[in-house]
């Protein structure tokens, strides 16, 4: 089950993202979705960068029946990536969500040898969603 805690004025249509938790987890997990002002904040906090970022994943701990953990989404973020690439906020939110799911899912593109990105991009086609975020970040 995913619960949104939605803190922004755009309406979300979440069953694709309920469809992509249910194929990759059994898990619980919290979606945020926020603004640049509030993802700016926590990734100063978390991540020690004074800059708004698209997404954050903050895992939980490991234990029985524990939610997998917070995905944190800049809307706002989404919403110009979505223009910039010509698809809808959905469809940038899914993949936001996707990207962030995989990192709670323990997965690193930062760190390992194209896994991640092999990962999101089936997850991509299964669901037949835009280009990834770290395909788009390669280029």
């Amino acid at each position: 089950m995913i619960e949104i805690d939605n803190r922004t004025s755009f309406p979300i249509d979440s069953s694709i993202i309920e469809k992509i938790a249910n194929f990759l987890t059994q898990k619980d997990i919290e979606l945020i979705l926020t603004t640049d002002e509030e993802i700016q904040k926590l990734n100063k906090t978390f991540r020690h960068k004074d800059n708004p970022t698209d997404v954050l994943s903050f895992p939980l701990e490991s234990t029985p029946k524990a939610p997998l953990g917070s995905i944190v989404i800049s809307v706002e973020r989404a919403l110009q990536e979505a223009q910039k690439f010509g698809h809808s906020l959905n469809e940038e939110i899914a993949l936001l969500f996707l990207h962030g799911l995989l990192h709670l899912l323990g997965y690193d593109h930062e760190i390992d040898n194209g896994e991640m990105r092999k990962k999101e991009e089936d997850i991509i086609r299964h669901f037949q969603l835009p280009s990834s975020l770290i395909i788009r970040n390669q280029k």
